[in-house]
């Protein structure tokens, strides 16, 4: 039992947690149970073909049989209730496809990279600390696009690596290197790129060059030839990093432009708990004044070059970053003869979107595209990842430091195809004749339903003390279900809230139909009512819809920051029509 101290004077007595399952998973086992009350194997049979969609479910069944023989809950004619729960509450009935599975041979164009912004800070964008931690972190969760921004330390002899113009603290970019070299393919064997800001001068690129030689040796991935037609596939270039930066020539010929600065100051919503509900997010279109202190990220000042030594420095660069040339039809004119990387800024992007969006995903079927954050995003926020990937830009950069809705769909896009951080693009992104060139807000017919049924939670009472939520009695929790995905697909839906109860049963069903299933990243966030306050976060977890295994599937949470919570986990069930 658990008891509650109200105004020191009595205690309200509570009934304690219940260790059984909801109503709607009884009705389940009672439908598949035999007569005498117990799931014989022909019977799990049954339910792991008709239920579960397992391809194999004689074997699947023979395991969970075994289990239950472990955990003696086997009983003579079959398992009991108490071993179906076990079995459906377990780790190892996850909601997703297991290991890699997606065909990993194609041009690296092809695929949707998880992509970093400013990996070295550990905070805000101008006055937090430069580390090389930030980098380790993202590496380990499976993070595959790193960038640094280097620049000349204070006695020009070295480099560092910091936020230009800010107030940000250098970390030696030597390590940097180190660490990157260390955990590079610590959660995965793909292709690793780093994404070079540089506002070095000629004999600091020398010294940046012979670091990286020295550093990565045989990992660094080195082109058999300056002009690339046609990138190589994330299989060719396992185990191996790229550097991705503006050939040397392109600091020369380019004219020293004015700075940029966005407009819009970052809205006061991102900084709450979990951050905006991206339903809410709208695309950020504004034109650009001119500033003394901001400019695009691919514009550097003009530094006078030796030409005759940048040919080592030229050699390390095996994605050349495109130079913008004129309006952007013109930047996005393929050019057959060779493929390289463009970056624009959220806004700028969004503004692209309008006029040029069939140019964009003919552009990105050989090409990489990277968006990044616009300039004024100071507390480290982030926008929603739909809109870039929706016209297949690869490299959707984010901040990862922080935790908001928007950094959780990008988390969740990347569980797919076994967390590599490759994760490939539908083909319908990859049509680019006239006639077929995807078209992400046109009325689309409905492709696919999602049903999803929300039976119970459990775990709180384990990973939190009994007043973290609710000082005087257990807590309120409700379930939030919804779409990240095109426009049309987009929506959030929620259960009641079940007072006064850790082991929350709702048994609740939602559906939602979806125009472009291949897009679609469900969302899930556990929150707890309160009357007064403004309600607390419980969990939250993104799973991409494609990936996702029919049946009644344990859901593991995790905190605001992406991290899984030890015992918190959703019994929902997936099904499609």
């Amino acid at each position: 039992m658990y008891n509650y101290r109200i105004c020191y004077c009595f205690r309200l007595r509570y009934r304690p947690a219940s260790n059984e399952p909801s109503d709607g998973l009884k009705e389940v086992y009672k439908k598949y149970a035999g007569a005498d009350g117990a799931m014989g194997l022909e019977q799990l049979q049954r339910f792991m073909s008709e239920v579960q969609g397992e391809a194999d479910a004689v074997a699947a069944a023979q395991t969970v049989m075994e289990r239950s023989k472990e955990f003696r809950l086997l009983k003579r004619k079959g398992i009991s209730l108490d071993a179906f729960f076990h079995y459906l509450s377990s780790n190892e009935n996850s909601p997703l496809l297991p290991g890699l599975h997606q065909d990993m041979t194609a041009p690296l164009s092809h695929y949707f990279i998880f992509t970093g912004h400013n990996s070295y800070l550990t905070g805000n964008q101008l006055t937090s600390d430069c580390s090389d931690q930030p980098i380790r972190k993202a590496l380990i969760r499976g993070v595959r696009g790193i960038e640094l921004d280097v620049w000349p330390s204070s006695n020009h002899d070295d480099i560092n690596v910091l936020h230009g113009r800010t107030l940000t603290t250098p970390v030696k970019l030597i390590d940097c290197l180190k660490t990157i070299r260390e955990y590079a393919f610590a959660s995965s064997p793909y292709p690793l790129i780093i994404t070079l800001e540089d506002h070095l001068n000629t004999t600091l690129r020398a010294k940046l060059t012979s670091m990286m030689n020295e550093i990565f040796g045989d990992l660094l991935y080195v082109p058999n030839t300056e002009h690339i037609e046609t990138f190589p596939s994330p299989e060719d270039l396992k185990m191996k990093i790229l550097v991705s930066t503006k050939p040397p020539t392109e600091y020369l010929e380019e004219p020293k432009m004015p700075r940029d600065k966005d407009t819009e100051a970052q809205g006061g919503a991102e900084d709450e708990a979990w951050g905006e509900e991206i339903l809410h997010q709208k695309p950020e279109v504004f034109e650009h004044k001119q500033s003394e202190h901001y400019q695009d990220e691919e514009d550097h000042d003009d530094i006078v070059e030796r030409t005759h030594e940048a040919a080592d420095y030229r050699h390390l660069i095996s994605i050349p970053a495109r130079k913008k040339i004129g309006g952007l039809t013109d930047t996005l004119k393929t050019d057959t003869n060779q493929v390289g990387r463009l970056s624009l800024s959220e806004q700028v992007f969004e503004k692209a979107t309008i006029h040029h969006g069939n140019e964009i995903i003919r552009f990105t079927k050989n090409n990489l595209l990277r968006i990044y954050p616009r300039g004024t995003r100071f507390a480290s926020s982030n926008y929603n990842p739909m809109h870039g990937w929706m016209y297949g830009a690869q490299m959707v950069a984010f901040n990862m430091q922080g935790y908001a809705r928007s950094l959780w769909v990008m988390q969740g896009m990347f569980r797919a195809n076994g967390g590599y951080g490759y994760v490939k693009k539908p083909d319908f992104l990859l049509d680019t004749e006239e006639d077929h060139i995807f078209d992400p807000k046109a009325e689309l017919p409905v492709k696919k339903i999602l049903k999803v049924k929300v039976f119970m939670g459990d775990g709180w009472r384990f990973d939190y003390s009994k007043t973290h939520f609710d000082r005087y009695s257990p807590p309120d929790f409700y379930t939030r279900v919804g779409i990240a995905g095109v426009p049309a697909d987009s929506r959030m839906e929620r259960t009641n809230a079940i007072e006064d109860n850790w082991t929350p049963m709702w048994d609740k069903e939602f559906e939602f139909k979806l125009r472009v299933p291949e897009l679609a990243v469900l969302r899930i966030e556990v929150h707890e009512y309160d009357m007064s306050e403004k309600d607390d976060f419980a969990g939250q977890i993104c799973l991409p819809v494609w990936e996702l295994q029919r049946g009644i599937r344990a859901v593991r949470l995790c905190d605001r920051k992406g991290d899984l919570l030890p015992s918190v986990r959703l019994l929902m069930q997936f099904d499609f029509a």
